[in-house]
């Protein structure tokens, strides 16, 4: 995390790329030492694997990061989900918590637009399922199990 406030404070490319290569390498140890011993047939859920965290970067490419984590032998999701919210319901979301919006990365409403758009336009290049989250929960959750379905039917 002192790495990211580093780069929250002073943007930069070189920081960005430090910050993205080691949340690669963190992965890929979750993927080396932990997924592995998971059971078999088991559905884990990942929040802000590597797309998901991608769309928070400013300066590195999109398809960068995602090779860093392809590189390093990240696991790739059987199912890949993003999970978006219309922005200004978010930032209005975060506002009443709290502890607030407690993001290094995001301080802005127009920063918080910039990633939704950079997630929903990654999700729509690669093909992933977009939940939107702005409705009933059980909207989302049903959603998201008729997506798991369609991957176990495909089996």
């Amino acid at each position: 995390m002192a790495l990211v406030n580093r780069l929250a404070r002073n943007p930069s490319m070189v920081l960005e790329r430090e910050v993205c290569a080691r949340f690669a390498d963190s992965r890929a140890w979750i993927s080396q030492h932990v997924l592995t011993k998971q059971p078999p047939n088991s559905i884990i859920l990942m929040d802000r694997w590597y797309p998901s965290d991608a769309a928070f970067r400013r300066m590195v490419p999109f398809a960068e990061i995602l090779q860093l984590n392809i590189d390093r032998n990240v696991q790739a999701p059987d199912l890949h989900v993003g999970v978006v919210t219309a922005p200004e319901i978010s930032w209005a979301r975060a506002a009443a918590r709290t502890r607030g919006l407690s993001s290094t990365v995001v301080h802005k409403l127009e920063d918080h637009v910039a990633c939704t758009q950079s997630f929903e336009r990654a999700v729509a290049e690669h093909g992933w399922v977009l939940c939107r989250n702005e409705g009933m929960i059980e909207h989302a959750t049903l959603q998201v199990v008729n997506e798991i379905y369609k991957l176990l039917n495909d089996l």
